[in-house]
């Protein structure tokens, strides 16, 4: 009976419990920072580059669609590639950034379909 009425005493004199250490609480921190770059930065670098690529690879003559669903043909490209004049029916010319070109048409794939 005494060892439970001491371990009210030890409650009644220190009510509030320990917190827990930095260091206990640290793995689990870094292992949710590491586990957020993985899934949410390397994929974006991933999709950043291959925009670019894609961007760099346009030539004069190409078939395009912008993001606002214009399809024309590339007429002239910015020397810093940063517009491009697309031609659209009879003759037609538009200027767009470079950020408006969605994707490129190949001669195989109709109109208004995301070429591969």
């Amino acid at each position: 009976m005494s060892g439970w009425i001491a371990q009210l005493t030890m409650l009644a004199q220190d009510p509030k419990p320990a917190e827990p250490s930095f260091w206990l609480l640290s793995p689990p921190m870094i292992a949710m920072l590491v586990l957020a770059f993985f899934f949410l930065v390397l994929p974006q670098r991933s999709e950043k580059k291959k925009r670019q690529t894609f961007l760099e690879s346009l030539k004069q003559n190409d078939r395009v669609v912008t993001i606002g669903g214009i399809i024309g043909t590339v007429a002239n490209i910015s020397p810093d590639r940063k517009e491009f004049t697309l031609k659209v029916d009879d003759g037609t010319r538009i200027k767009f950034i470079q950020s408006a070109i969605a994707n490129k048409l190949d001669d195989t794939t109709p109109e208004g379909t995301k070429a591969s």
